[in-house]
């Protein structure tokens, strides 16, 4: 086949490059090859709504991205080489294909210890994952969580609303102390004791093993824990063969220029994989949702002639228990911290400061409004004071 817009990658920013390139071309082909069984969806839901909402189905999940755009999407169908000069990529299968403008959208792999995954080790990604751990809800009295950040807080919340016994084990002394405060933390670390949970502080997993359908694994302070299952969420890293292999500059990320577009001037890359020059923050590689839909719909209109710079400042948001967090910029527990709560561990902005005052990145909890806000704070670049902040957001 022959595509005048090829997507390699078949997720969230796949699906807004297809909408954006119809925002400004819509009769000309596009083909979206996706290493995923399924067809474009709404990642966030597999952590969030479908644990925690009974209204949302796995019938909300698909983001429809072939009917509502004509692209003809490829699941399973995996691109092993680029060939730039020529205009083609091929797929694992041998066949070939070419394209009149490229988007790397290859996204990220979850970090892996020497356990390989199965229906009781969960590597924590996909909707088939989702599924493979639903099915081990139905079976499991004990499921262990590795990692205590960001996907590891949320399914771990999320299993222990389903009646599952739940250890989580983090390298963090408090869980949540690598990205809060001390006050913050201690709350937050608080609510997974409320709902049952066991928590592993300060130590990691060094290995595992499956045996007699249990999973037991070992960790660095010389003790071990024992499950039905397991399942990680260690962060990911950047699917970056593909570019590199094709020659395309490569550093934490594939290196692309404020209209998304590498040194080829055919070949863009968006969402997780991408190391762009961020309007306010500097160049930086995001990993998140709302990253993931305005970069690849900024793309798609590029790779349809737009040349608009992306400007976009994304945030990240999560949801655990009974609270919920939307924060942007850099969120670490190293950095000075200005806090202005309403009740401390309730309501309230977290300002992230850098050593010479600056804010880097804030933080607003139970707080679902202010991001314009947030985003001039960050622009501005000035030395801030509790003063200058108190009451901004």
């Amino acid at each position: 086949m022959q595509y005048d817009y090829l997507i390699i990658g078949g997720g969230m920013v796949a699906d807004s490059a297809a909408r954006g390139i119809r925002e400004r071309d819509t009769t000309s082909s596009i083909g979206i090859f996706g290493a995923d069984s399924d067809e474009p969806y709404t990642r966030p839901a597999l952590s969030k709504k479908l644990w925690t909402d009974p209204e949302f189905g796995r019938d909300q999940v698909p983001l429809d991205t072939a009917s509502d755009t004509g692209a003809q999407v490829h699941t399973g169908t995996r691109v092993t080489a680029i060939d730039r000069s020529n205009s083609t990529v091929t797929t694992e299968s041998g066949e070939s294909h070419g394209y009149g403008t490229l988007l790397l959208a290859t996204g990220a792999e979850p970090t892996q210890i020497e356990l390989a995954p199965s229906p009781r080790v969960v590597y924590f990604r996909t909707f088939a994952d989702y599924r493979a751990l639903r099915e081990l809800t139905k079976t499991a009295d004990h499921i262990a969580v590795v990692g205590g950040g960001y996907i590891g807080t949320e399914i771990a919340s999320a299993l222990s609303l389903q009646g599952v016994k739940v250890t989580l084990v983090t390298s963090d002394e408090v869980v949540g102390g690598h990205m809060f405060p001390p006050s913050l933390a201690a709350v937050f670390d608080k609510g997974f004791a409320d709902h049952g949970v066991t928590v592993r502080r300060r130590t990691k997993v060094t290995s595992g093993a499956e045996a007699s359908a249990r999973v037991q694994l070992q960790l660095d302070d010389g003790s071990s824990v024992e499950a039905d299952g397991v399942v990680f969420g260690l962060g990911v890293r950047p699917n970056t063969d593909l570019a590199d292999a094709a020659g395309l500059t490569v550093d934490d990320g594939i290196v692309v220029d404020e209209l998304l577009k590498t040194e080829d001037e055919r070949v863009y890359a968006a969402g997780d994989v991408a190391n762009y020059p961020d309007a306010i923050l500097g160049r930086r590689r995001i990993e998140h949702v709302d990253n993931a839909t305005e970069m690849g719909k900024a793309a798609g209109r590029n790779m349809a002639g737009a040349a608009e710079p992306y400007a976009y400042t994304p945030y990240f948001y999560s949801d655990v228990y009974d609270d919920g967090y939307q924060a942007i910029g850099s969120i670490s527990a190293s950095m000075s911290t200005i806090e202005d709560w309403k009740s401390v561990g309730k309501e309230g902005v977290v300002y992230y400061l850098d050593d010479q005052s600056v804010v880097r990145g804030v933080l607003m909890w139970n707080v679902w409004e202010g991001l314009d806000t947030a985003r001039t704070i960050l622009a501005e670049k000035k030395p801030q004071t509790e003063q200058s902040l108190r009451g901004l957001i």
